[in-house]
């Protein structure tokens, strides 16, 4: 019997109940089309919606959205050219869209958080997930440190980093994605007694000057922002290795995008 679109999609989100509201769905509305293959990515990007056609793949997992906002763009871009020539080439590719964000983040333990406790080799370190951070005690390094093995696990070029970077660390805060804000960090440094927080992103005015007056205070508090995509990415890797072991007759692969800042 052949895969379909709605096969994949069924099997992803079997017994999560989902908000009314949900952004998970399909564009366009293609349930019952054959799969020839799929392509998970934390974004649907040029890049990656070319690479899918490539691979002869016709189902784009994709954490994010497609075009630039969270709820869906409405009317606004439809004049804009950029939206316009994307639109064009998913049109022509021939694939279906699938936005997997708020299924994957409603597992038991959270697939994106636990695609990047997996990348980074810290399973073993973690003491308790929470809804939005998990906690960890890892072996003593300094902030620096941490950083530097961050971006050889998950091959980026940089990271951010607020506070001392030589003060040492064991008791850490990982979080994903735009979770890194004042009202989920601020509290945790010392209700879980942290001495670093990674996270994905968030508002530069809330944790970062948080950590600046810590610091100022002698407190050796630490921030690390790997990134939004950074962050996120690595749930998306592990969901492709499970689709290709749970649908073997049909190929799957991961497509990793560029970092999308440079540092100059």
């Amino acid at each position: 019997m052949a895969l379909t679109f709605s096969d994949v999609m069924e099997h992803l989100a079997a017994g999560i109940q989902l908000p009314v509201n949900t952004v998970d769905k399909l564009e366009p509305d293609a349930a019952g089309t054959e799969v020839q293959g799929i392509v998970t990515a934390f974004a649907a990007s040029q890049y990656v919606v070319e690479q899918a056609a490539r691979l002869g793949a016709n189902l784009v997992i994709t954490h994010e959205g497609v075009f630039y906002s969270h709820q869906g763009h409405g009317s606004a871009l439809e004049q804009d050219s950029v939206y316009q020539e994307k639109s064009a080439l998913i049109s022509s590719s021939g694939v279906g869209i699938y936005r997997f964000h708020d299924t994957i983040h409603r597992y038991a333990l959270d697939g994106i958080v636990e695609g990047l406790l997996q990348e980074l080799e810290w399973e073993a370190y973690v003491e308790r997930h929470l809804p939005e951070v998990s906690i960890l005690s890892i072996p003593e390094m300094t902030v620096s440190g941490v950083a530097e093995y961050l971006k050889q696990k998950l091959n980026i070029p940089y990271v951010r980093v607020a506070g001392n970077l030589s003060a040492t660390c064991s008791r850490v805060g990982v979080l994903v994605g735009y979770r890194g804000n004042g009202h989920s960090v601020i509290p945790m440094y010392e209700q879980e007694s942290l001495d670093l927080v990674i996270a994905g992103e968030g508002p530069e005015w809330e944790v970062p000057e948080y950590i600046r007056d810590a610091v100022r205070q002698g407190k050796d508090r630490g921030l690390i922002m790997l990134g939004h995509a950074e962050s996120e990415a690595p749930g998306m890797k592990l969901l492709a290795a499970r689709l290709s072991r749970q649908f073997p007759e049909v190929p799957v692969q991961y497509i990793q995008e560029q970092p999308v800042f440079q540092i100059l």
